[in-house]
């Protein structure tokens, strides 16, 4: 071969390789590195597979199908990718789930933050029609059955997917196949051209591995299904919950003081109303935080929140102050008696009277809507201070209560302490136990710091829960109140004893019963991994507080309660644990 020819060989074999290694480089890095995944695999097998689970699942749980399992998969940024593995034993199950899930995400390139293993226990064939009326008849999201439409569970969705993704239709009564074919195509899976004549319902036994590569066990039935098992929700817990919550809800305070007021999280949409009333009992939320976790930028955030609520303040002619809703042109009394609680609790944490002189007028804005002789409040103003509704919401008069005993401990001026007294008289006249209030609860407890000798006060709050223990118990929503309601009685309960007093008839064991029972309910709306992964936006709403029968919203009122009455339990806890509440667990 000449030199010539050589050359050009070697120049087309330059070309070649030239052309050739992006090439093999481009397919190499379009291989994703699934080793942290299959870390957590490995993690979550010695819990899914273990023995006492073969023992109880029995030899063919999902029927013809044998064994299922689930294996979702989220990077924490998107909706989780669920992978389904059948087979004759749950091993083989098992190896067929992860390596569907391991060759899409070869594929997919993502980091797995969470992946969480489901596996069926449990599975019945019903006809179609009949699933329908049953969905009908459930509380929205509160069906928490799994469906494959198809024997061999190729078609298989888990509760979780159905209920994220809106895929169950509670309104009309089944499922809306247009939202389910939609999903299923956003999968790459079969969409369906139309039901099946039956279909299979199924439950799941589940686990999580987490981005720390910790692994929980996660409920399998009741209310609490799919949710990881807390041995006991201690101070300590009740402490994280609210530091993240309370992390949310900073998160959500603009430039401008508002808060981003909430989200509809299935889909990632921002809910755009706004309520001045559920701004300012938000940011007493955030100063409670700063009593436990004083942080600089928590206090330049409260500082804005405060900037923003007082902008909102307007003054009539007589120099008295209101909280005004411009939107719906309106005064509401409850904004007014927030304005103040969270006003006066900044000015207690931070050692700061400046507010003083702007509660004050505040209060005699609550007074012109208070009639003295009957203990009643007026409730709604226009804008221009003339009377649009004399009653809304209960929840009112109990805000404004608690506003002028707050008042009281501020100035010591007792024309705010008389006007809370007859009102809290009219709250005993009319029975205000029927509405089982937190906001009543809470002026039952500033009331008797500065009455602490007044039995027919502490008769009244420990009714206002007694009465209603049995309905706050077994409520199956997190109905997040009623915990603050509890807790705030507690304090309540707990001064009467200190002043002397005898609780004749109160049933103090089934009292800390529910306390507990209400505090572990209420974990059932909390974003944990296990339930956020199925959202939109996992991240966006990871570790804070929603409502699950509506849609699972994420609202700063909804976050509010639930960190106020953690708050309590958190601050109390020493003293429920003294009174035997961790006794009565489990009875």
């Amino acid at each position: 071969m000449t030199k010539k020819k050589l050359i050009l060989c070697a120049a087309l074999l330059l070309l070649i390789v030239a052309a050739t290694v992006p090439a093999l480089l481009f397919l190499y890095e379009g291989r994703n590195d699934t080793t942290p995944f299959q870390e957590k695999v490995k993690l979550l097998q010695e819990y899914a597979l273990a023995d006492w689970v073969y023992q109880e699942l029995g030899d063919a749980p999902a029927g013809e199908a044998g064994n299922v399992v689930f294996l979702s998969v989220s990077d924490g940024t998107s909706r989780a990718s669920v992978y389904t593995g059948t087979g004759v034993t749950l091993d083989e199950a098992w190896l067929s789930a992860v390596n569907k899930a391991d060759s899409a995400l070869k594929k997919k390139k993502i980091n797995p933050k969470w992946v969480k293993a489901d596996v069926i226990y449990s599975s019945e064939t019903v006809q179609t029609q009949e699933l329908f009326q049953i969905i009908g008849s459930y509380r929205h999201e509160f069906f928490r059955y799994g469906v494959s439409f198809d024997e061999n569970f190729q078609t298989a969705l888990l509760e979780a997917e159905l209920n994220g993704a809106k895929i169950y239709d509670y309104e009309n009564g089944g499922i809306n196949r247009e939202t389910l074919n939609r999903y299923l195509k956003a999968l790459k899976r079969s969409t369906l051209k139309q039901f099946p004549l039956s279909c299979t319902l199924f439950q799941c036994a589940g686990w999580i591995c987490d981005e720390d590569n910790t692994v929980y066990e996660l409920s399998a039935s009741g209310l609490d299904y799919g949710r990881r098992k807390v041995d006991i929700l201690d101070a300590d817990y009740a402490k994280d919950l609210i530091l993240n919550a309370s992390n949310f809800l900073v998160n959500q305070v603009k430039e401008d003081g508002s808060f981003i007021y909430g989200i509809y999280p299935r889909f990632d949409e921002e809910i755009e109303n706004y309520n001045i009333v559920r701004h300012a009992s938000s940011l007493w939320s955030l100063i409670c935080r700063y009593r436990l976790s004083p942080d600089q930028a928590l206090a330049e955030k409260i500082n804005q929140t405060i900037d923003y609520m007082l902008t909102q303040i307007i003054y009539d002619p007589n120099g008295r102050a209101y909280l005004y809703e411009k939107k719906d042109d309106e005064i509401k009394l409850g904004g007014c008696g927030l304005a103040v609680v969270a006003l006066t609790e900044y000015m207690e944490v931070f050692d700061d009277n400046r507010y003083k002189d702007v509660c004050c007028a505040l209060g005699e804005g609550i007074l012109s809507l208070f009639d003295q002789a009957s203990g009643e409040y007026y409730h709604v103003l226009n804008g221009d201070f003339s009377q649009k509704e004399a009653f809304r919401t209960v929840y009112y008069d109990g805000e404004a209560t608690f506003a002028l005993c707050r008042l009281y401990g501020l100035t010591k001026n007792k024309v705010w302490l008389d006007a809370a007294q007859s009102a809290v008289e009219h709250f005993i006249q009319a029975d205000y136990t029927q509405y089982k209030d937190h906001w009543v609860a809470y002026s039952m407890n500033e009331i008797t710091k500065y009455i602490p000798d007044n039995m027919d006060y502490y008769a009244f709050a420990l009714e206002n829960a007694q009465v209603n223990l049995e309905e706050i118990k077994n409520r199956d929503t997190t109905y997040h109140t009623y915990l603050e309601l509890l807790m705030a009685t507690f304090e309540i309960y707990d001064r009467m004893v200190e002043n002397g007093g005898l609780a004749a008839g109160f049933d103090l064991e089934t009292f800390l019963n529910t306390i507990y029972t209400r505090a572990d309910r209420q974990l059932n709306g909390y974003f944990y991994p296990e339930y956020a992964m199925y959202m939109d936006n996992p991240e966006r709403i990871l570790n804070t507080f929603m409502v699950r029968h509506d849609g699972y919203r994420v609202r700063i009122d909804d976050v509010q309660h639930n960190i106020g009455g953690y708050y309590l339990y958190y601050m109390n806890y020493d003293k429920l644990i003294a009174y035997g509440m961790l006794d009565t667990v489990g009875k």
